[in-house]
C-alpha cells in the first residue's frame, strides 16, 4: 500500500495552507476544483477538474483513491462545500462531521431550525423560495416583517446577496438579489442584530471543542455588510468572551458537529450573544490560515487535518488549556501571544488603469503579507460583498496598535487609478444612487449635510481651471478648510489632507481640471475621484 493521501476540495488561495500543511505531514495531496487555472493547482501532487458541488462524483473519486492511493481524509477550508466533504467521507468510510450535521451547517434554514430546537440564541426568520417572490408584498407576509431586517441566501458565503432591508420599498429588490445568489433558490429574512461582531474558529473531536481563534470583525457600509478586516485576538471583556464561547458551543452541539472544524459569525447584542451562522469548516478571510497562526504560533490547518485523518493533534493538545465553562463539550482554548491584524483596500467602480504603491518600502518586521487581488485592466466596483475587495494586508506584532497601524499605513500608499470615460465611475462620482440603495455608496469623506450644502454653494459660485504649476492645497474651499475636516479618512485610511498631497505627486501636470469637478469628485471618491477629475 502506498503512503497515505488526502483529497482537498478547492485550489484557490484560501486552500493554500491546507495543501502545504498536508504535505508537511507527509500526505500525498490530491486536489479538485472546477477551475483548472486556480492559483494553487501547481501545488497539488495530483489535480483533477471536478466541480465542488458534484458530491456523487467527488464520492466516487474518493472511493477510488481509498482503494488505490490509501486515502485517509477529505478536507476543505474557506469554501462553501463542507457538505460535499462529509457526503464523500461517509461514502468512502472516512472520518468527518456527519453529512446530516454538515447540511445543518450549510443551509441557514436548517441551521436556525436546529438552534430553535435547543434554545440557541439566533435571529427569528422567515424562509422564502424563488417561487414565492410574487407573494412577497402580500399583506400576510408583510405583516410578519419588522424593519430593519436582513436578507441572506440560505447557502452562500462571503456576504454575497446579503443586505439590510431598512424599509418596505427595499424589500422586493433585496429578496430577488439574495435568491440570485442562492444555489437552491432559497433565502431567509431575519431580524437585524445590533452589536459588535466576532469570528470564532474551533476544532471538535472526541467530545472536546477547542477555541482556536477569536477575532473582532470590522464591518462597514450599510445596507451591506463589508468586512474591512479583523483583529486577532479580540479586545472584548473576559465575561462577554465566555458568554459568546458558550453560545457557540451550544450551537455546534445543536447542529450535530462532532469531528472537524467549526466556525461562527456571532454578535454581542443588547440581549447577549446571538449567532449569525456556524459553518462546518475552518474560516476563510485569511483568519484560520494566516492571522491565527501568526498570533498563536499554532498551525491550525495542520491540526485540523490531523483530526480529519484520525491522528492526535499533539501540538494542539500541548498548547490548549481548559475553560471554566459548563457546556456539552469539554471546552479548551489556545491563547494568542501576539496580535495579528488583517485589513482590506477597496476601489470605486471602473477599470483599473494603474496600481500605485505596491512596491514601496514597508515595515517588514510587522507586515507579513500583501495580497493584491486586482491588476491593470480588471473591472472593480465598490464592494457589496466580501469577494469584491481589491486586496488585503496582514501584520503581526506584540502590540495591538502597532499591528493595526502598520496595515492601515501601508494601505494609504496603495492608489488604484482608473481609466477615463467610464460610465460607472462617472455615476459613482456624481452620487447617482439607486433608489433602493439610500446613502450607498457612502461619501469618501463623511462630511455633514450642512457642510455639503455650503460646498455646493461655494462651488456653484466659483469654478475655474486650477493652474498646472500650483499645489491644489492652495485652492481648498473655505467650508472645507478646517483641520477637523482635513483630518477625515476615506475607506482606505487616507485623510483629505494626505489625499491632496498624493494628488500633487500623482497627477499628470499636462492635464487641465475643473475646480468644481475636482472637489465634488474628491468628496465622493477620495484620491481616485480626484485623479479621475483631472482626466
Amino acid at each position: 500500500m502506498s503512503s497515505r493521501s488526502i483529497l482537498i476540495l478547492g485550489a484557490g488561495l484560501m486552500q493554500k495552507p491546507a495543501i502545504e500543511s498536508a504535505k508537511s505531514l507527509g500526505l500525498k495531496v490530491f486536489v479538485i476544483d472546477a477551475n483548472p487555472q486556480a492559483v494553487c493547482v501547481p501545488l497539488a501532487d495530483v489535480f483533477k477538474k471536478i466541480d465542488l458541488k458534484a458530491k456523487e462524483e467527488i464520492a466516487q473519486y474518493a472511493i477510488e483513491l481509498k482503494e488505490k492511493e490509501n486515502l485517509v481524509s477529505i478536507f476543505t477550508a474557506g469554501t462553501d462545500f463542507s457538505a460535499s466533504v462529509s457526503y464523500a467521507s461517509e461514502k468512502a468510510g472516512l472520518l468527518s462531521h456527519s453529512y446530516n450535521a454538515a447540511l445543518n451547517a450549510s443551509d441557514k434554514t436548517l441551521m436556525r431550525t436546529c438552534f430553535d430546537a435547543e434554545n440557541v440564541p439566533s435571529p427569528k426568520f422567515i424562509k422564502i423560495h424563488r417561487n414565492q417572490i410574487v407573494d412577497i408584498l402580500t399583506p400576510e407576509l408583510v405583516s410578519k416583517i419588522t424593519y430593519p431586517c436582513v436578507v441572506k441566501p440560505v447557502d452562500n458565503m462571503g456576504a454575497r446577496g446579503c443586505r439590510m432591508i431598512r424599509e418596505k420599498n427595499e424589500l422586493l429588490f433585496s429578496v430577488e438579489e439574495a435568491i440570485k445568489n442562492s444555489r437552491s433558490g432559497n433565502c431567509i429574512l431575519e431580524e437585524y442584530m445590533c452589536g459588535p461582531e466576532f469570528s470564532i474558529d474551533a476544532l471538535v473531536y472526541d467530545g472536546t471543542m477547542t477555541i482556536t481563534g477569536f477575532a473582532d470583525r470590522h464591518i462597514y457600509y450599510p445596507p451591506y455588510f463589508i468586512e474591512m478586516g479583523h483583529t486577532m485576538p479580540t479586545a472584548i471583556s473576559k465575561e462577554k468572551y465566555y458568554e459568546l464561547v458558550k453560545a457557540f458551543s451550544d450551537g455546534v452541539h445543536a447542529l450535530g458537529l462532532t469531528r472537524g472544524a467549526a466556525k461562527a459569525d456571532i454578535k454581542y447584542t443588547e440581549n447577549g450573544p446571538m449567532i449569525g451562522e456556524i459553518a462546518a469548516r475552518l474560516s476563510g478571510g485569511y483568519m484560520s490560515g494566516w492571522t491565527y497562526p501568526y498570533s498563536s504560533d499554532l498551525n491550525l490547518t495542520k491540526c485540523a487535518i490531523q483530526i480529519a485523518c484520525g491522528d492526535v493533534p499533539e501540538e494542539l493538545e500541548q498548547k490548549r488549556h481548559a475553560l471554566p465553562l459548563n457546556a456539552k463539550f469539554k471546552l479548551f482554548q489556545v491563547d494568542s501571544s501576539k496580535v495579528s491584524a488583517e485589513r482590506a483596500w477597496i476601489s470605486i467602480p471602473g477599470i483599473v488603469k494603474k496600481v500605485n504603491g505596491l512596491n514601496e518600502k514597508y515595515n517588514d518586521d510587522v507586515i507579513r503579507n500583501i495580497l493584491p487581488r486586482v491588476k491593470t485592466g480588471d473591472k472593480v466596483t465598490f464592494p457589496r460583498n466580501n469577494v469584491e475587495k481589491c486586496g488585503n494586508v496582514i501584520s503581526v506584532s506584540d502590540n495591538r496598535e502597532i499591528a493595526v497601524n502598520a496595515c492601515e499605513e501601508l494601505i494609504q500608499n496603495i492608489v488604484i487609478e482608473l481609466e477615463s470615460g467610464n460610465q460607472e465611475t462617472e455615476a459613482f462620482l456624481q452620487g447617482k444612487n439607486h433608489h433602493y440603495e439610500k446613502d450607498f455608496p457612502p461619501l469618501a469623506y463623511n462630511i455633514s449635510e450642512q457642510i455639503l450644502g455650503k460646498l455646493e454653494v461655494e462651488l456653484e459660485e466659483k469654478d475655474f481651471i486650477i493652474p498646472d504649476d500650483m499645489s491644489v492645497k492652495n485652492f481648498i474651499p473655505q467650508c472645507l478648510n478646517d483641520e477637523e475636516i482635513l483630518s477625515l479618512n476615506d475607506w482606505n485610511y487616507i485623510s483629505m489632507k494626505t489625499c491632496l498631497e498624493k494628488f500633487d505627486k500623482l497627477r499628470d501636470k499636462t492635464k487641465k481640471y475643473s475646480y468644481r469637478k475636482f472637489w465634488l469628485y474628491l468628496i465622493h471618491g477620495g484620491i481616485q475621484g480626484a485623479l479621475y477629475a483631472a482626466e
